[in-house]
């Protein structure tokens, strides 16, 4: 795993250097989990934040300014339809 550019990282090269030491020693499965609910916490605070600026918005509001956010809004148009007023992303 390559080191990010000088002065990017806020992390101590220590500890970075144990977290590399631990995802070495992980299965592809474990660092596939690992990913997954990575994942599904970005798409859970992502879904919070939208809530907290669409506090009126319905679930179904929610998810679709949600694939606005995953796909961009051109993409997501397409798939599943205009989205509501405001535009998620300005």
């Amino acid at each position: 795993m390559p080191s990010p550019e000088p002065g990017v990282s806020d992390t101590h090269p220590a500890a970075e250097k144990v977290q590399i030491e631990i995802l070495r020693s992980m299965s592809a499965a474990e660092r596939f989990r690992a990913l997954n609910e990575l994942i599904i916490t970005g798409r859970i605070l992502s879904l919070s934040g939208l809530q907290a600026r669409f506090p009126k918005a319905s679930p179904e509001e929610l998810r679709r300014r949600l694939a606005t956010l995953l796909l961009g809004s051109e993409l997501a148009a397409t798939v599943y339809g205009p989205e509501p007023q405001p535009p998620t992303i300005r």
